[in-house]
């Protein structure tokens, strides 16, 4: 008793040495995410502007990095719907029934995150190479997946599958099925239940989770690597375009990544916005 009072002032406020060493970790984390997260941030925009405007507009605007820009889009604009459609079914799936292998199902949702994205780019490439388990098959249809935009897109959609998916959830199992429940015995039918109570009590999770997916497909570099192929201006996506650039020119590869870096502050905020306005949304609450 006599430690734990000596730890506390009177009134139960916090002593001048729990204060002090309350500020202490305060700036410690500071420092720490000041040094890895915001300095490199900061020299990527020094770099990327160090020759001035018309150098930046120029590397940017050159014909290789629009069509990264628009590849790069086009992947997202694809991949993250259809992640969107397989996290809602899934998180129905696993918090309104009960089914054997619903842990396996749970762990299959995972796996992306404990696989590397490099061994998934090169698990298509033995399904759907030219000498993969598909290959031949794709071939003689004259479907060309990998060195092309499907290819990009599988890629994608697995290493963000678990986001979406993931966000929800928690969400849907803290809130439970009672609403939906009531909604079935009024005579709702299961559209009308998921789109009118459903959808709207998950929406704010959701966009956070499709925000969260879309970071990830913008920036994603080992799975789409492995299948792009590095046809420049046919299957280079922004990171990809960066890689290229830096080995050829050290400022303009800067240059690039600008725009992954302006993305990344763009979603970061958003994803911040959402957390103060909707936390109790987020968290079931």
């Amino acid at each position: 008793m006599a430690a734990v009072s000596a730890m506390v002032s009177i009134g139960g406020r916090p002593s001048w040495s729990i204060r002090v060493a309350r500020v202490f970790l305060v700036v410690a984390a500071v420092i720490v995410l000041a040094w890895l997260l915001v300095l490199p941030l900061i020299a990527i925009f020094a770099e990327a502007f160090r020759q001035g405007w018309a150098f930046y507009r120029d590397a940017i605007s050159q014909p290789d990095s629009i069509a990264a820009v628009r590849l790069t889009l086009t992947v997202a604009a694809i991949a993250v719907p259809l992640n969107v459609v397989f996290g809602l079914a899934a998180a129905w799936t696993m918090t309104h029934f009960n089914f054997p292998g619903k842990a396996l199902l749970g762990a299959l949702i995972d796996l992306p995150f404990s696989v590397s994205p490099v061994v998934a780019g090169m698990m298509l490439i033995l399904v759907y190479g030219k000498y993969g388990w598909l290959g031949s098959w794709l071939e003689a249809h004259g479907v060309q997946v990998i060195f092309a935009v499907p290819g990009l897109v599988l890629a994608t959609v697995f290493v963000t599958l678990p986001f979406v998916a993931r966000e929800l959830i928690p969400l849907m199992q803290a809130q439970g099925s009672e609403q939906e429940e009531a909604a079935l015995t009024l005579g709702a039918s299961g559209w009308q239940i998921f789109f009118r109570v459903t959808l709207p009590r998950v929406r704010w999770a959701l966009l956070y989770g499709v925000l969260l997916c879309n970071a990830r497909a913008m920036g994603e570099f080992g799975a789409v690597y492995v299948v792009s192929g590095h046809l420049r201006g046919l299957t280079n996506t922004l990171p990809l375009q960066v890689d290229q650039l830096y080995q050829e020119n050290f400022s303009a590869a800067f240059a690039v990544a600008s725009l992954l870096a302006l993305l990344t502050v763009l979603t970061l905020g958003i994803k911040r916005l959402l957390e103060w306005r909707h936390g109790e949304a987020l968290t079931g609450r």
